[in-house]
């Protein structure tokens, strides 16, 4: 009788704790940047349409617009951002992941990004001083992250991590950056602060950091690309994804759709090349 007792009493406690069943199959994503992994380009009606359901989104905010809630996952039907974003690269990473992977995996992208912000706003410890100064078209992205772009990409990684298991980063950053070169360092600090605060271990939680504009497509921040090529330097297990012949939008800092296709398959096949898999680059 009293072990009987005893299980019942373990039973509601583990009901009561809101215990989650983590899937190891469920391979989860955290990307981060500005606006162009924020996504700017117009989602076309091939973006939307044929989406899989093993590819799902965790939302980061409340869009009323989707019928979403933030802090639960959806089918990762674009905008993949906040509520009226674009395409992003993260939108055929996704897609690329599932179409090359069994049919057992399924792939969680979490993405927390703020158009024009500097590196400077994923600082754990700064952001503040940073988001301080500001712009107010800025200010107001930053609340919708309640005014903690970090902290909401970590809280966001903890939840994730109760279903799934966070396999990788996704990093779009440096328009705003170009020519400092102190910025690998300043990645370095976010990249280590995310695996301290998630409790991941650096050599299974690859960064991969995406190319800005290339200078073959007179990319604006194209010299950007010099110090960004130095990153695996200075963060082991950090890899660059190229934007050769990616193509860009008018104003050349922006990719246009068809090169946010193409830069999202190249994220996907260096993270299924780390995953032992081979598939042709786009």
């Amino acid at each position: 009788m009293k072990t009987l007792r005893l299980f019942f009493l373990v039973a509601i406690t583990v009901v009561s704790t809101g215990a989650f069943a983590q899937d190891k199959n469920f391979y989860i994503f955290l990307c981060f940047g500005q606006s162009n992994m924020e996504g700017n380009a117009r989602v076309q009606a091939q973006d939307s349409s044929g989406v899989p359901e093993r590819f799902q989104v965790l939302e980061a905010v409340d869009c009323a617009n989707l019928n979403r809630k933030k802090d639960n996952w959806y089918t990762a039907v674009p905008p993949l951002s906040r509520c009226r974003t674009g395409l992003t690269p993260a939108d055929y990473f996704g897609r690329t992941m599932v179409e090359n992977l069994p049919e057992k995996i399924r792939i969680g992208i979490i993405n927390v990004s703020v158009g024009g912000c500097k590196i400077e706003l994923f600082d754990k410890d700064n952001y503040g001083s940073y988001a301080a100064t500001a712009p107010a078209w800025m200010v107001n992205m930053i609340k919708e992250y309640d005014g903690n772009p970090y902290g909401r990409l970590v809280e966001l990684g903890k939840l994730a991590s109760q279903y799934g298991v966070i396999k990788g980063i996704l990093l779009h950053q440096g328009e705003s950056n170009t020519n400092d070169s102190l910025w690998p360092g300043k990645v370095k600090g976010v990249y280590n602060n995310l695996v301290k605060d998630l409790h991941l271990k650096a050599k299974k939680v690859p960064l991969l950091a995406g190319e800005l504009v290339n200078a073959d497509q007179q990319g604006r921040c194209a010299s950007m690309n010099n110090i960004i090529a130095t990153l695996p330097q200075t963060i082991r297990n950090a890899h660059v994804i190229s934007s050769a012949g990616c193509e860009a939008a008018p104003d050349r800092l922006h990719f246009n759709a068809e090169g946010y296709r193409k830069l999202g398959k190249r994220y996907a096949v260096k993270m299924l090349s780390l995953l032992g898999h081979t598939v042709t680059q786009p």
